[in-house]
């Protein structure tokens, strides 16, 4: 039996985890004295509001050896594997702590590197669903995900780079620089770490640099997983980004069908409200 484990980076809800037959473990997110764990006792939607709400900024904090430690311990007693699937080493040092943990599981426990996170990571785990429930080995299952994890192409529209700023996952000057234009950035994740992609004046202007830059990436293979995101209370913005960029879905995709998903509090707390995006496996 092969069992897939995922972080809450994926923005994967334990309810969602246990519908889709794999197994979350989440981060802790703190606002001040208190302590709540990503998709578990706070939900996505909970996270924004009190973001909006409330004064503190919202620190996470990786997922230590200890705890990948008991999640391989309990779901190997029955004997089976499992393949681990991490946010980006280059944007946390939860990776390190699921391998080290892992050497005690021999050809038993496989961590994967997604080298992304949200929808990025996510569309990793479903390809991982996918390739277990048609009877792949372990083996072949890992080997895939390393093969298929360099086509992940994630672009995002975010509201500002003030949130990205103060987690320290973009340079301050790049993010004084966005303040200051009043512009909105598009970031996208690269190697592993998010980068200014591009930045335009207005939504409309940066959906349509959004949708170009999926084209510049070649496009989106759409025989396998995708998905938008959305960070916030509300799918305004996003439903404005699905008419600019009907271009893009037209003849591959119904429009009312495309998977979207809000994005959770360990991701949010870096990209703050209103931000859209959308990963995919690149042609």
């Amino acid at each position: 039996m092969i069992k897939i484990l995922v972080d809450s980076a994926s923005d994967i809800e334990q309810e969602e985890a246990r519908e889709k037959g794999i197994y979350m473990i989440p981060m802790e997110i703190r606002f001040g004295a208190e302590t709540f764990f990503d998709g578990v006792d706070l939900s996505h939607r909970q996270f924004f509001k009190k973001l909006t709400e409330s004064g503190e900024f919202p620190k996470t904090s990786q997922i230590n050896e200890y705890r990948w430690g008991e999640a391989f311990a309990k779901l190997t007693e029955d004997g089976a594997q499992v393949i681990a699937i991490t946010i980006s080493s280059k944007l946390s040092g939860t990776f390190v702590c699921a391998e080290t943990a892992a050497k005690r599981y021999p050809g038993q426990v496989f961590v994967i590197d997604s080298l992304n996170a949200s929808t990025g990571e996510r569309i990793l785990c479903d390809y991982a669903v996918r390739l277990a429930a048609s009877g792949s080995c372990a083996e072949d299952i890992v080997n895939a995900l390393n093969e298929k994890k360099e086509k992940i192409r994630v672009l995002a529209v975010v509201d500002t780079l003030k949130y990205l700023r103060k987690g320290g996952r973009i340079s301050s000057v790049a993010a004084i620089a966005g303040e200051m234009l009043s512009v909105k950035p598009v970031v996208s994740v690269t190697g592993g770490e998010v980068k200014l992609a591009g930045k335009a004046i207005g939504s409309k202007r940066s959906n349509n640099l959004l949708m170009q830059l999926v084209q510049n990436c070649g496009g989106i293979d759409f025989s396998m997983p995708y998905g938008l995101m959305y960070s916030g209370l509300s799918d305004a913005y996003l439903k404005k980004y699905l008419q600019d960029s009907v271009t893009l879905w037209q003849g591959k995709a119904d429009p009312e069908k495309i998977p979207s998903y809000m994005i959770g509090s360990t991701i949010g707390a870096h990209i703050g409200p209103n931000a859209i995006g959308v990963a995919f496996y690149s042609n």
